[in-house]
């Protein structure tokens, strides 16, 4: 089996707010639930806004900067994540599906890369 990123593509300019989020929370929460009947639930998050975050960048040999703000200057930064354990990418789809449905936001599918043995 292989773990996918289902990462929440947000429009920061848009955020929901009242009735509409607990309705967005109630649905997401559904697929959540869903995701465990179905055994592929790994791990879910959702993350504070962007201007929250702070970027750490290599400088020349082991120096690095540290900055406010996110590293991408756009609207749509990364809101949330899915992280789920599929038999392949049309299933992995098939939930990306269910979630943009419910968040009513794009969904980014991603497999994770293999790790390499040392």
């Amino acid at each position: 089996m292989t773990q996918y990123l289902l990462a929440v593509q947000l429009d920061e300019t848009q955020l929901e707010t009242g009735e509409e989020l607990k309705a967005q929370m109630a649905r997401t929460g559904q697929v959540i639930d869903d995701m465990k009947d179905a055994g592929v639930w790994v791990f879910v998050g959702g993350l504070q806004p962007s201007h929250a975050s702070t970027v750490v960048r290599p400088g020349a040999g082991s120096t690095t900067t540290i900055t406010d703000g996110p590293f991408a200057e756009t609207k749509e930064q990364l809101g949330g994540f899915w992280v789920i354990e599929c038999d392949d990418l049309d299933q992995a789809l098939s939930w990306a599906h269910k979630c943009a449905l419910a968040c009513r936001q794009p969904i980014e599918v991603r497999p994770f890369g293999e790790v390499p043995e040392v």
